[in-house]
């Protein structure tokens, strides 16, 4: 045994190991204590949180969670990364998103920080075709990767870049980017079919002619945008990577050749751990297809990380920065080949210079100040991601059988099947935001009234038709836009007086409570003075369970004499038998808001 040197860093060495069994004996003292009857064998279970996939985050991870080898960086399965440097050479690709025709802000990113263009062009959201040379004026296109995102018209775009290059002397084998074409992502957007023909002669000319272009994007990002779930974001963009590779294939190119044309757009979100399972789950996933297809050294994915759009919100957008942040660390660590930041105000219109400008810092400051790239694979060996990341990569093989087995994606978008699916998801979710058990800050927690509105030049219509597109805010955006309409008619919101029994320490906690929750739906909290003088027509009694039994009856009693309508409790059904209706932690928040709403008379 090898014997350490005596430096005053003994690492607890003089305490004997505690074992796995002792810690879960430990927990359910601890939570035996607080009111729950575990035995020790159903404390962790306890403690577990439950995920989206019937995925379980548990409170400690050890050894003893095995998870398949993830190899090494730059080989398969190409867990730990599609090359073997990783993103250690000068971090990840910066890659910001463009659909104005204003080629100033192109170059102004380009001398700050982005290092690719993502264009989106036409019924896709942004600038015409035919804008495409004004756009890329003064970009040298041999330094600066150009992907397309161009809707229907992503064969005409396509073309009108390959002549670009071609008119202003770049050499072939100098061009870099995606010509975009996605025609099953643009079914899933739009809900109608498109051929895929154009789409693999630009694969068969970009696999002669130009090696560092790929001709297909498989944009995961409409099941995100639709409520689905990471497993099933990944499943639906294996079964389209996997249609391109059959129509590639049948078309004459090789499995080599094929694979080298496929580029892969997936959703970063700032569930952090989750997103990193995510991206390395995805190359061991695109791998195993590779390997299916004879050519194992050939499936290293090519990732494009965005920021989410359904995590992002309306309200309080300022907050946006912090979402994007984690998420962009999180597609880092997770080893995405691309990064794009959505701007902070993307959810309001047209991002200002401003936005733009934190949009691109974000990465620079991940790479250059907190050295993320510096690390390949830098969650790697952490039991929890290991184990995470096998366990989506499951569930996310299973959806994508399911699509199989309905004979493809193109087959099961039209089936409903994918719709039905990824709708399913997003309900379950939508009832856990309304319930504010997934809480948005500044939304459903911490709303701000008097905030005053961040106001953006609307931006042009993206395609639609298909599935839909979901946001987190949705519901309490709602709420939130009729309490504005009634703002703006009658020159105050609507109120709710907010009647605190007892001393501080028994009201304080509840009232806050029922400040925040009702700030959420766009109704504000009056506290000073009576009930007459403040102007609403119902009230919330707050206070501890003790000062109920004593005085809720009687306070009731009282502000009903008042003149108020409807009298809310601070607290669980049962509590008394005094009020009309409780709000409470869990409470179905949406619910009770709208009803409330709808009884003061606050149009829909």
């Amino acid at each position: 045994m090898t014997v350490l040197p005596d430096d005053g860093l003994s690492l607890a060495a003089e305490f004997p190991d505690a074992t796995h069994d002792q810690w879960q004996q430990l927990v359910a003292g601890v939570l035996r204590k607080s009111g729950r009857e575990v035995s020790a064998g159903e404390a962790e279970d306890a403690l577990s949180t439950t995920l989206e996939d019937g995925l379980r985050a548990r409170p400690l991870y050890t050894s003893n969670d095995a998870a398949p080898p993830a190899g090494l960086p730059g080989f398969p399965p190409f867990v730990r990364g599609g090359r073997a440097e990783g993103n250690t050479a000068g971090g990840w690709d910066v890659r910001q998103r463009h659909g104005s025709s204003e080629s100033a802000a192109v170059l102004t990113d380009l001398e700050n920080g982005v290092t690719s263009l993502w264009l989106t062009i036409g019924d896709a959201g942004g600038f015409p075709v035919s804008a495409l040379p004004a756009v890329l004026d003064g970009v040298l296109l041999d330094l600066a990767p150009v992907v397309l995102d161009a809707g229907a018209d992503q064969e005409g775009a396509a073309r009108e870049l390959l002549r670009l290059y071609e008119h202003r002397g770049v050499a072939a084998d100098a061009a870099r980017g995606n010509l975009g074409g996605d025609p099953l992502g643009l079914e899933a957007r739009t809900g109608r079919s498109y051929d895929s023909e154009p789409v693999v002669e630009l694969a068969r000319l970009c696999a002669e002619r130009y090696p560092g272009l790929r001709a297909l994007t498989v944009d995961a990002l409409p099941y995100h945008e639709a409520g689905g779930s990471a497993a099933q974001e990944l499943g639906a963009s294996l079964a389209t990577g996997v249609a391109y590779l059959r129509h590639l294939t049948e078309a004459g190119l090789d499995v080599q050749q094929a694979l080298a044309q496929v580029e892969f757009r997936y959703a970063a979100t700032a569930d952090q751990f989750l997103t990193i399972a995510k991206f390395r789950a995805a190359r061991r996933l695109w791998a195993r297809v590779a390997e299916a297809c004879g050519a194992p050294r050939s499936g290293a994915q090519l990732q494009h990380a965005v920021t989410s759009t359904v995590m992002t919100t309306r309200r309080d957008p300022w907050v946006n920065m912090l979402r994007s942040t984690v998420a962009t660390l999180a597609a880092g660590v997770g080893g995405a080949d691309a990064v794009t930041v959505l701007p902070f105000d993307d959810a309001l219109g047209v991002p200002d210079a401003f936005a733009r400008r934190v949009a691109r810092n974000t990465s620079t400051i991940l790479i250059e100040e907190s050295h993320l790239a510096r690390v390949i694979d830098p969650a790697g060996g952490s039991w929890y991601v290991e184990r995470l990341t096998d366990e989506l990569a499951h569930a996310a093989w299973e959806f994508f059988q399911t699509i199989e087995r309905e004979g493809g994606q193109a087959a099961a978008l039209r089936s409903g099947l994918v719709g039905d699916r990824l709708a399913e998801t997003w309900s379950v979710r939508a009832h856990r935001l309304a319930e504010r058990r997934e809480p948005v800050t500044g939304v459903s927690e911490f709303p701000h009234l008097a905030e005053k509105p961040v106001v953006r030049a609307a931006a042009a219509p993206r395609p639609s038709g298909g599935l839909p597109r979901v946001r987190r805010d949705e519901a309490f955006e709602a709420l939130r836009a009729r309490s504005d309409a009634h703002l703006a008619a009658t020159g105050r919101r609507p109120r709710v007086y907010l009647a605190a029994l007892g001393p501080a320490a028994a009201h304080t906690a509840r009232a806050t409570f029922a400040a925040n929750l009702f700030q959420a739906g766009g109704i504000e909290p009056v506290t000073d003075g009576s009930f007459e003088e403040s102007g609403a027509r119902e009230a919330c009694l707050c206070s501890s369970d003790t000062v109920y039994a004593e005085q809720a009856e009687d306070a009731a009693r009282s502000l009903r004499e008042a003149g108020a309508s409807h009298v809310f409790l601070a607290g669980r059904p049962g509590t008394s038998a005094a009020p009309d209706s409780f709000v409470f932690a869990g409470c179905d928040a949406v619910e009770v808001l709208s009803a409330t709403l709808d009884r003061m008379g606050v149009s829909r």
